[in-house]
């Protein structure tokens, strides 16, 4: 098979949840423990981080891979889902940044494990899972930092026993999987939690720190909340970076940090990511703050993260970003505000498309009616249909144009925006993903 085969077999043979949402979600291991036992069990040859949340868990993830990179470890990352090309979910460190695996090692993973994959009809995330294990294995690497796909205690990637563990935080998504509330929600995600496995939670809520406790206590796993490890004294964010200083509450000392990953959100997954690396230095990995403060003003440049507050252009500014639910929403609008009240930008201008299985009423409850807004959807089924989403944001009382095409969203915009106006595309990672970056 040439490489387009491949991807074309991948997408049409296996359920996606991408594509087609719950019926593709696998609910336990089985499959991915018969991949992975047909490969020799690669995921038992390299060391590991484990990250879940329901936001944040992606910018998290690249964060500490540019930081073990950085510090001259041989570093995999696998994370989903990939915004323009399948190969961004398996990454390895090379010279200069982490590469993303080679055309040929797709083609030639997919052609070994094609009889196991016929036998046992596994989810597209299942043997992404085992491509990307199998790669860092060949590769040698020192650490892998794996982000879940969903949920955590029935995820693929949760046959790893990994050095630490790190839980984002607990929000409302992908209740008709994970549970109606935030206890069902946060229980799911602590599956990650592994006997003897220190583990950092990110931010808690009342309803959810019971439930890490008591996971982390059967689990005789060490609890950390990085709220408790670092107090975040000031952040200022522009458009293009984000500054933040903090303090580590154990010793007193201080830190300042020039991120250029922008969003003010970023500012509690950096804190996560400090408590991370001082467990991970107490573990005997030597992560000089040199180092780690230079891989946080590198993190896209050394890992290709795109979607997070990633600016297209200026005069107007167009920014990407692929906040998609309430909680991330909420932070995506406070970055709005501040950067009009600092005068960044004047007029917004938001182009969105979500996905049917959201929560979208949430969403458009939260949005302003002073935005003009462009309603679009991305070209795959689990995807809203413009049509609807505009007629919910009207009752909402939110007006704009429907758009078949997220990039006809946007070149409205970008026809009607003035040269201070911020135009932001939004909504659902596919609809980011099928904007142009060039």
């Amino acid at each position: 098979m040439t490489y387009p085969d491949t991807l074309d077999y991948l997408y049409s043979r296996l359920p996606m949840f991408t594509r087609i949402g719950d019926a593709a979600y696998k609910k336990d291991l089985h499959n991915t423990i018969i991949l992975l036992d047909a490969l020799g069990n690669p995921h038992h040859s390299f060391k590991s981080i484990h990250i879940a949340g329901t936001n944040g868990k992606g910018s998290t993830s690249h964060m500490l891979a540019a930081i073990f990179h950085e510090c001259g470890f041989k570093t995999g990352l696998y994370t989903s889902p990939h915004l323009y090309d399948f190969r961004e979910r398996i990454k390895v460190s090379g010279i200069e940044m982490l590469y993303m695996c080679p055309e040929d090692f797709v083609v030639e993973f997919t052609e070994s494990i094609k009889p196991v994959i016929e036998e046992i009809e596994p989810s597209f995330f299942e043997v992404t899972v085992a491509m990307a294990f199998e790669w860092f294995a060949r590769q040698k690497v020192d650490i892998a930092i794996i982000e879940t796909g969903l949920g955590g205690r029935l995820d693929s990637t949760n046959v790893i026993t990994p050095e630490l563990s790190i839980i984002t935080n607990i929000g409302w998504d992908h209740m008709n999987i994970l549970g109606d509330t935030l206890e069902k929600i946060a229980f799911e995600k602590a599956g990650i939690i592994k006997e003897n496995v220190p583990v950092v939670i990110g931010e808690t809520l009342p309803e959810t720190l019971p439930v890490f406790s008591l996971k982390a206590g059967d689990c005789n796993a060490t609890l950390y909340l990085a709220e408790k490890e670092w107090d975040i004294l000031t952040v200022h964010s522009t458009v293009e970076h984000l500054n933040i200083d903090l303090m580590h509450n154990p010793t007193g000392d201080h830190l300042t940090i020039k991120c250029d990953l922008p969003g003010l959100y970023q500012q509690f997954n950096i804190r996560t990511v400090l408590s991370a690396l001082e467990v991970l230095k107490q573990k005997g990995w030597k992560l000089p703050d040199t180092e780690v403060l230079k891989a946080l003003n590198n993190v896209k440049n050394i890992t290709g993260l795109g979607g997070r507050w990633q600016v297209l252009q200026s005069n107007p500014y167009v920014v990407l970003d692929v906040a998609h639910n309430e909680a991330g929403i909420k932070v995506l609008l406070k970055q709005i505000s501040t950067l009009k009240k600092e005068g960044f930008v004047q007029n917004i201008h938001m182009v969105i498309g979500m996905v049917k299985d959201k929560d979208v009423s949430k969403v458009l409850k939260l949005l302003p009616g002073s935005f003009t807004y462009y309603f679009t959807q991305a070209q795959l089924p689990r995807a809203l249909p413009f049509a609807e989403l505009r007629e919910m944001a009207y009752k909402e009382g939110l007006t704009g144009k429907g758009f078949q095409h997220p990039q006809e969203a946007l070149s409205e915009a970008k026809n009607t925006a003035a040269s201070k106006d911020l135009i932001i595309v939004c909504g659902s990672v596919f609809v980011v993903a099928e904007i142009n970056p060039g």
